[in-house]
């Protein structure tokens, strides 16, 4: 049965790190039962990994196209991997899947996280081999030393919230058709065979359930991605993004959004892009060639949305806000980084996490490319930002790591793009070199005297500092007039 992966995509290093991926040239029965114990164990939270057998490797890169294997070997190795799985304590098998790239045939290994973690293998396959705990260094897989040992048996007192059981939710939350689409969408060719499967089924391959047979329920990241409303299961699964007119913070459009987290997130980073990102044309004297900027690198703001939705916990009621000022915009999630993300490294430019809060929320958003490789983030946004010529992004969080927050500010050219006035700012502005009140500034405009009205063509100008009150302190008087300031005069 195919793995729920385009294995075109992981063979070419493009959906998970080259650390999470192990290629062997023919099959070695003790080294592969390492690397399975090893990312079984999943010491770093990155969701397991990958066997290839019958793909060469160099330097930790695939070599390809595939050497391949004989097609009448793959039975054969198949059933000494039951076998092997037997020599695991406790217990623990990967899905194993063969397939054909490149005209040549490979056996694919997918090895989960495990749930009954730490795992330990045998260090020889011959009589005098001893149990021992194996974890991934980089590309390899090597015995656990004290330390590390240390940190396994903790981790075996906590599974990673997106990878438990929900206790409160039934099989049928899970929705058939987004699981399909998000397999289709990524080239996976369990979409086709998802077509003869039952829902239980392809939840059971998408290794998004779990419990018994007779009782199988969803896990969590299956519910925070493959139901129509997640946020019924979990109360801060959505996203708050505020648009202020100004950097007062009083006047406001909001928006909320829902639904299954990659598709949440697409229309998140599409209102953002339709709504707040500008482009200025900037033409340079004595040459042919313009500067393009934007008040944003969309770049940048996608990372750092993605970066919220895969880093933020899911177990609190807090949603993700994004609050959209003219100067900046700021992404705040919650709780704040995980050790060794310190206060201090979040000033670096580039970050090395060694825990993650999500592992599987990231292999999903990484199979859809909504977001970056492990430790490729900071990079991105900075990188973005200084190739658009914008101020540095910055990034904080306090000294309990309840929250994280990053500013993107805004580029130079767009801080006083304000001060050009729209036609409608220029008619209230003249209309009002003399005292006029609300329902004859918004009739001049041809509009009905109505508090979207009011707060869409006056406010703005009030708090551009264009238009005051002649009774100040008190914005709902019934005397209350607006008059053209100095400023607003320079204006016109």
């Amino acid at each position: 049965m195919s793995l729920p992966v385009n294995i075109e995509e992981l063979l070419n290093g493009h959906t998970v790190e080259w650390e999470r991926i192990e290629c062997k040239l023919g099959w070695n029965p003790e080294a592969v039962v390492h690397t399975i114990g090893a990312f079984a164990n999943d010491i770093n939270n990155w969701g397991g990994g990958y066997i290839f057998i019958g793909v060469a490797e160099k330097d930790g890169v695939a070599q390809l196209p595939a050497s391949g294997l004989p097609a009448t070997s793959l039975d054969n190795i198949q059933k000494e991997l039951l076998n092997l799985s037997h020599k695991i304590q406790p217990y623990y098998t990967p899905v194993v899947q063969p397939y054909v790239t490149g005209g040549k045939h490979i056996l694919a290994i997918w090895v989960p996280g495990g749930d009954n973690r730490p795992y330990k293998v045998p260090t020889t396959l011959g009589a005098k081999g001893q149990s021992r705990y194996y974890v991934r260094r980089g590309s390899s897989s090597v015995i656990a030393n004290q330390q590390e040992e240390q940190l396994l048996l903790e981790m075996a007192k906590r599974i990673p919230f997106d990878d438990r059981v929900n206790h409160h939710a039934k099989i049928e939350h899970l929705s058939f058709g987004i699981i399909r689409s998000f397999l289709e969408e990524i080239k996976s060719d369990l979409s086709k065979e998802a077509a003869h499967m039952s829902l239980a089924e392809l939840a059971q391959q998408m290794k998004i359930s779990g419990g018994p047979a007779e009782a199988l329920l969803p896990l969590n990241a299956g519910l925070l991605f493959f139901t129509e409303k997640p946020e019924k299961h979990f109360r801060g699964a959505i996203t708050d993004v505020v648009i202020h007119q100004d950097n007062s913070g009083t006047v406001f459009t909001e928006k909320i959004f829902t639904g299954p987290l990659h598709n949440q997130l697409r229309n998140v980073l599409s209102f953002i892009q339709t709504n707040i990102i500008k482009e200025k044309v900037i033409k340079i004297s004595a040459r042919v060639e313009v500067n393009r900027v934007y008040n944003f690198p969309l770049a940048a703001v996608e990372e750092v949305v993605a970066n919220a939705f895969y880093h933020r916990s899911y177990e609190l009621d807090n949603p993700i806000e994004i609050n959209c000022f003219p100067d900046r915009i700021e992404v705040l999630s919650f709780p704040g980084p995980l050790p060794p993300v310190t206060k201090a490294a979040l000033k670096q430019k580039r970050i090395v996490a060694r825990n993650y809060r999500n592992r599987r929320v990231g292999d999903f958003l990484k199979e859809l490319k909504l977001t970056e490789g492990r430790a490729t983030g900071f990079p991105t946004i900075y990188n973005s930002m200084q190739q658009n010529g914008s101020p540095k992004p910055m990034f904080d969080t306090d000294d309990e790591y309840t929250y994280f927050l990053a500013v993107l500010p805004v580029h130079s050219e767009f801080l006083f793009l304000d001060e050009r006035a729209t036609e409608k700012e220029l008619q209230v502005l003249l209309y009002c070199l003399q005292p006029k009140k609300r329902a004859a500034i918004l009739k001049k405009l041809g509009l009905s005297n109505h508090a979207k009205n009011y707060q869409r063509y006056i406010i703005p100008l009030i708090d551009k500092g264009w238009l005051s009150y002649t009774v100040p302190g008190i914005p709902t008087s019934p005397n209350q007039q607006y008059l053209t300031t100095e400023k607003g005069k320079e204006v016109l």
